[in-house]
């Protein structure tokens, strides 16, 4: 592993390509491997999570292989609704938590058992509250103090179907319970406090599943899934993802003389919260040439520089933006007044707590911040922060690159300690934003 060191940039032109979204790559390989047939994959996204979710598939009896192309076309050959084979060996998920978790939810389903794992930063990230509800639906599984990986699931093909009540929005705990619902007798119901994304459902539809999702006046979601449905193997194209495009969004926003253009990125509603945000925070964001595949919106963002206000963002947007909090703060930071972020708890919990490292790395950039358990406000100046601070990632790659992307606009140089944890979700993050002008370099190689 080696440094980064970002030094103020002249300004963000041009038109970088975006990876496709993580969210979406992962389920799509997932209901490919449970579809009859072949499911043909353009845009998946290249990178370390992704490939993992691919080799546990792998493993898992699916047939999966990259043809060349521009973009290139992923083919994964299923084996139907329930149709999964025991591993030979464990699945080590990396750093994939989308992964590890939904992965749990397909096995469940199926009478044997298994293993996963990953690196240290997954190893140490809670599964309770996936694991509890499978159990209930009659799954069993063995896991380290507090559901931590390694977990083995001993699956059944005699789940019972769930009906689960959400007390916090979860995509991911949601998608868990839905995959298990897709092997198991009658309907499988998720209740939700308010609406998180909705991919698993979107796909699930695209590749024949029976689902129900009503709105309720109370501001719940029920979502149903009807099991044994006969998956077939489906085209998907996978957008941009919202979430790697956040990095240069915000960049362009910040450094003077930037203008950048990001195309047929994906704005489902339940992503775009960061959108909103910026947009309440006056950035100057233009959204254009809206379309639609498989249900999922996508449309090109034209962004430019100018100044930002700070705002208060309510704990009811976090789960349409729950990933984006980090690189929000580095607008921030920069931002004339306070911004209050509410209702952040569940960023205690992701790949380090981001709360906490949102509050170190500002605060040794010179920005003045307020760390509360399940808030965090930010003091912006209505200018560029002093910076010249080497901020530790704690094996985040979103901390790692909002923190560089913060780096294109202070003062003087801000460092981060580690590049690996980069390429689990953007390969080529440097080189993209160094070719719409930023000034990324490699440090000395970490020990």
């Amino acid at each position: 592993m080696a440094s980064l060191k970002s030094f103020a940039s002249d300004g963000l032109t041009g038109e970088p390509v975006i990876p496709g979204d993580k969210s979406i790559s992962h389920r799509a390989l997932m209901l490919g491997a449970s579809a009859v047939g072949e499911t043909k994959i353009r845009g998946l996204l290249e990178a370390g999570d992704i490939m993992a979710t691919a080799g546990a598939l792998r493993l898992l009896g699916a047939e999966i292989e990259r043809s060349e192309g521009d973009p290139p076309i992923w083919r994964v050959w299923g084996r139907g609704t329930g149709g999964l084979a025991e591993p030979s060996t464990v699945l080590d998920l990396g750093n994939a938590g989308t992964g590890a978790r939904l992965l749990m939810g397909l096995l469940a389903s199926h009478p044997f058992t298994s293993v996963l794992t990953g690196d240290a930063s997954l190893r140490a990230r809670p599964m309770k509250r996936v694991i509890d509800p499978l159990i209930r639906m009659g799954a069993n599984f063995t896991a380290r103090q507090g559901g931590r990986l390694p977990v083995t699931v001993n699956g059944t093909d005699q789940l019972l179907p769930g009906h689960e009540i959400l007390q916090v929005a979860s995509a991911q705990v949601k998608s868990a319970i839905l995959l298990a619902g897709l092997n198991t007798n009658g309907k499988t119901t998720v209740v939700e406090p308010r609406p998180s994304r909705d991919h698993t459902e979107l796909l699930l539809r695209h590749f024949g599943a029976e689902i129900e999702m009503i709105d309720e006046a109370d501001g719940r979601r029920r979502i149903t899934i009807t099991g044994y449905p006969e998956l077939k193997g489906a085209e998907v194209t996978v957008p941009a993802d919202i979430s790697s495009a956040a990095f240069p969004m915000v960049g362009a926003l910040l450094v003077p003389g930037s203008k950048v253009m990001l195309r047929r990125v994906g704005i489902n509603p339940l992503r775009s919260g960061l959108l909103q945000t910026l947009e309440e925070m006056g950035g100057k964001i233009e959204i254009s040439s809206s379309q639609d595949q498989g249900g999922e919106a996508y449309a090109d963002l034209a962004v430019e520089h100018g100044p930002l206000s700070g705002v208060t963002v309510p704990a009811g947007r976090a789960p349409s933006m729950i990933d984006e909090y980090p690189i929000l703060a580095m607008a921030a930071a920069c931002a004339d007044g306070p911004t209050r972020f509410e209702g952040v708890g569940e960023l205690r919990v992701k790949e380090s707590d981001r709360l906490s490292a949102i509050a170190e790395g500002l605060e040794a950039c010179g920005v003045r911040v307020e760390e509360g358990e399940d808030s965090l406000v930010i003091h912006g100046i209505g200018a560029a922060p002093k910076g010249g601070a080497l901020v530790q990632s704690k094996l985040d790659h979103r901390i790692a690159m909002s923190f560089l992307m913060l780096g294109a606009a202070t003062v003087e140089p801000i460092s981060i300690d580690d590049d690996e944890p980069i390429g689990t979700s953007y390969p080529g993050f440097v080189d993209m934003m160094n070719g719409i002008g930023a000034r990324i370099e490699t440090g000395e190689a970490a020990s």
